[in-house]
């Protein structure tokens, strides 16, 4: 059996982080190392060390950044060069097991085929997610697992690359033979890590029975601001997204979704439905042509200010 370590990056964390340590903790594939990338340590000394039930397990590695030095590739670069395990996972601390096979599940496609880079996790929606948030999850993360090569391209275009660190467990040695993470990115750094595994050859696994409960309410604003920075990573790489544009894919889930909402009685949720893809839309396009914008818009509409100003804006 491989030593696995789990990596994380951790930023304010809440009471929800210590049921995704014990989760951990217990599951069927023992952990070697939890290795924590916290932002801001102030934060985590608020919630962990003042913490009356908190429970610190003697495997998990803590190490703190500042917020300026945080970035969603560098980060999780920096904190891979921390472990030495033949298969690391990253995750996200919203993230939480459905059950304690994850880890089993997860790495099982790396075991099976010597040539599988990553293998990521089915997300399934939350307890209060609503109707459009539940069909979201089901369309990007089906019950069907596969493993998806150079000649898919044809039929899953942008899907080819997906992968998703919210989890997601990667071989080390292709890892370091493909140069890991890029050094930054706003965004998207684990799609861009698997579209150059496929197009070196590899494959990349979809485990739909290795299950994360992961779900977000973000507001129209929130929709705006994240689709603005996917819109700029997809812009800084086109060598990545230019040959698969991905708004096809947009387009399919908004007609999809209304359909659903339709036929089960949701038809309420429509406009509202509609409305949110209009931001999350005009997010997308001004982030692919952020250039073109000033920097006060572009500083407004980023979530990672902190991004732009190590790159001089």
């Amino acid at each position: 059996m491989q030593d696995i370590d789990i990596i994380i990056p951790v930023y304010k964390p809440g009471e929800d982080f210590f049921r995704l340590i014990e989760s951990l903790e217990h599951q069927t594939l023992p952990v070697h190392q939890i290795i924590l990338f916290n932002t801001e340590q102030k934060y985590w000394e608020e919630l962990v060390y003042h913490h009356p039930h908190r429970h610190i397990y003697e495997n998990i590695k803590v190490w703190h950044i500042s917020k300026k030095e945080f970035d969603h590739a560098g980060t999780r670069r920096q904190a891979v060069k921390k472990s030495r395990t033949p298969i690391f996972v990253m995750m996200t601390q919203d993230a939480m097991p459905a059950d304690e096979y994850l880890l089993e599940r997860l790495i099982r496609p790396l075991s099976e085929h010597g040539d599988v880079a990553v293998s990521y996790a089915r997300q399934l929606p939350g307890e209060k997610s609503g109707p459009v948030e539940r069909f979201t999850r089901n369309f990007n993360y089906p019950g069907i697992s596969r493993i998806k090569r150079k000649e898919d391209k044809k039929e899953l275009g942008i899907k080819t690359y997906f992968c998703s660190n919210v989890c997601a467990a990667y071989r080390r040695e292709i890892y370091e033979k493909q140069g890991g993470f890029i050094r930054e990115a706003v965004f998207n750094e684990d799609m861009i890590y698997a579209a150059g595994c496929i197009e070196a050859g590899y494959g990349i696994a979809y485990a739909a029975d290795a299950c994360v409960v992961h779900a977000h309410n973000y507001t129209n604003k929130e929709q705006f601001h994240r689709n603005f920075d996917l819109g700029v990573s997809q812009a800084e790489h086109p060598e990545v997204f230019a040959a698969v544009p991905p708004e096809s894919e947009g387009i399919k889930l908004v007609k999809q979704t209304a359909a659903y909402l339709k036929k089960e009685g949701y038809g309420r949720l429509i406009l509202p439905m509609c409305v949110t893809s209009a931001y999350k839309l005009i997010g997308y396009k001004l982030g692919k042509n952020y250039k073109k914008l000033p920097r006060r818009q572009v500083m407004k509409y980023t979530m990672n200010r902190e991004y732009f100003r190590r790159r001089g804006y």
